[in-house]
């Protein structure tokens, strides 16, 4: 779902508050479509401070995800806002490549959305509409905008042998969000079980996690300097039935006031239509502003104004 807001996201938008490298060719094969439904719920000291929703949509060749959530109470000094993100991607054998993916985030930043748009897999334009970025962001050079995933995407993790393998651990996942850039550094735990209240109940692979703030964040930014270099973060993945893929089920972030978790309590899968790709598809009425471009060849005259150096 990390940097504060970024650690955000892998709580609230996948599991929202924190695919990078994946190889391997892995047979996929979902006929009829799947549709993964997920519920999250986010408690400090065993005190819950939010919750989060998740869709995922696999519809061979395409995919497409969906989360929004919302965190506040009485930590809401460490964990707050509320949001929702969706990413529209095609699917390659064990890779997902996104195509567009969009979020809409209320947080210590102001209100603002940003889409970004991939071609082939590589980030090509970032557009940012509402509240600008706090002057004492640190920013994102463009050079870290490279080979970079979507945080839904980005979590979505190949089972590259079977579902337990401790090599499904080792990878690092390089996630943007539109604003924030870091790293996830995931490497093998052990296995364990989960149960859910309605769905899945299983084995469980756990990897350790170690997150790698890179740009777009507060230097002074308490989840930050709690939690990033730190190596007691876990995140638990378990397969999802009818794919070749994992999602998390379970976050661990052990911090200065206590632990962060993380923790679904439904997961599960069921046929689904393919995805609506109009609905995905259709564009804000107001006019964007670019605002941060990977450093690839410039779009095409169509594409609309000049492109300004990425905003701190």
């Amino acid at each position: 779902m990390i940097i504060r807001h970024a650690l955000r996201h892998v709580i609230r938008q996948a599991a929202l508050v924190c695919l990078g490298v994946t190889s391997g060719a892995v047979a996929f094969a979902a006929e009829p479509p799947v549709n993964l439904v997920a519920h999250y719920t986010i408690t400090m000291t065993h005190v819950q401070v939010g919750e989060l929703k998740w869709t995922v949509n696999f519809a061979d060749p395409a995919y497409l995800a969906s989360a929004s959530g919302k965190a506040s109470g009485v930590f809401s000094v460490l964990v707050k806002g509320e949001g929702a993100f969706s990413t529209r991607g095609a699917m390659a054998g064990a890779a997902l490549t996104p195509a567009v993916a969009r979020s809409d985030i209320s947080d210590d930043d102001g209100t603002y959305e940003t889409e970004m748009t991939f071609e082939n897999g590589m980030l090509k334009r970032v557009e940012d509409r509402g509240d600008a970025a706090p002057a004492d962001r640190i920013p994102v050079a463009k050079k870290l905008l490279q080979n970079v995933d979507d945080p839904l995407s980005a979590m979505l993790i190949p089972a590259e042998q079977e579902a337990m393998a401790p090599a499904n651990c080792h990878r690092t996942l390089k996630i943007y969000d539109g604003r924030r850039r870091y790293d996830l550094a995931l490497s093998y735990k052990r296995a364990d079980k989960v149960k859910m209240t309605r769905g899945y109940a299983g084995p469980a692979l756990v990897c350790g996690v170690v997150l790698r703030p890179m740009g777009g964040y507060k230097p002074d930014s308490l989840l930050v300097r709690y939690l990033a270099g730190k190596d007691d973060l876990e995140m638990w993945f378990a397969p999802i039935k009818g794919t070749t893929y994992m999602a998390p089920v379970k976050a661990l972030m052990p911090t200065l006031v206590g632990t962060m978790e993380i923790a679904a309590d439904e997961f599960f899968e069921r046929k689904a239509a393919p995805p609506a790709e109009k609905a995905v598809e259709s564009a804000p009425a107001e006019t964007a502003k670019p605002v941060d471009v990977a450093p690839v060849d410039p779009p095409k005259p169509v594409e609309a104004a000049p492109l300004e150096p990425a905003k701190p």
